[in-house]
């Protein structure tokens, strides 16, 4: 080999090398940011799904602290969801529509995860005062729910109420909560171990259901890389 070639080349290989060094990680690094599933705040969903007070904030929403009361009477609080990926949903036991079809897909869901101690259930009663504990006990029975796994939970309505309007965005809906107002909706909404919106789903389409089992996925991965 020219000896001449050599030394003019060697400049060149150099910064190929340091180049590729630096260039390659950080290229990977924004991969991985770019599969990172979205972080959703109220800016990021449509108006109508958000209580007025928080239109205009941009960042760091969260599920605000909740307590309800599950199928066996128990008082269940976000404590009891601390560090776990859940999906939340909104239904009633009476309902003879989307919910046997969200029934359905959430208790395939939990079966999927049922070994999976990561993932939780959280599903609330739009109509409390009829899905009474008793009441609860016997839906959850018929549906297979999990103890420990899957909450089926009732409360005080417009407690319920503003959750769906002011931390999940689940519902399009105007009130505040009275006796005449309902939620109705087919969306499951995933949440992270920091109560952070990360996905919203259709309950009642498989398809949706396989989008969810791909997206906790990548969530997983995202706190493995942590």
């Amino acid at each position: 080999m020219d000896v001449k070639f050599f030394k003019k080349s060697t400049p060149t290989l150099v910064f190929f090398v340091v180049f590729s060094a630096i260039s390659l990680p950080v290229f990977y690094h924004l991969l991985k940011v770019e599969n990172r599933l979205k972080v959703y705040n109220p800016i990021d969903v449509n108006p109508r799904l958000v209580d007025e007070s928080l239109l205009h904030v941009q960042k760091n929403h969260t599920i605000a602290d909740f307590e309800l009361i599950n199928q066996n009477g128990k008082i269940i609080t976000n404590k009891d969801y601390q560090d776990k990926i859940y999906i939340a949903d909104f239904f009633f036991t009476r309902c003879q529509t989307i919910c046997l079809a969200m029934a359905f897909n959430m208790s395939e869901l939990q079966e999927f995860y049922k070994n999976d101690t990561d993932i939780m259930f959280l599903s609330h009663s739009v109509t409390p005062v009829i899905d009474s504990v008793s009441v609860l006990k016997e839906y959850a029975l018929k549906k297979g729910v999990l103890d420990g796994k899957w909450n089926v939970t009732t409360g005080p309505k417009k407690h319920i109420y503003n959750l769906a309007r002011k931390s999940y965005f689940a519902v399009l809906d105007e009130g505040n909560g009275d006796e005449n107002d309902f939620i109705h909706t087919e969306q499951f909404v995933l949440v992270d171990k920091q109560r952070r919106i990360r996905g919203y789903y259709d309950g009642t389409d498989t398809k949706e259901m396989q989008q969810l089992k791909e997206d906790i996925v990548l969530l997983k991965e995202e706190y493995a890389s942590k």
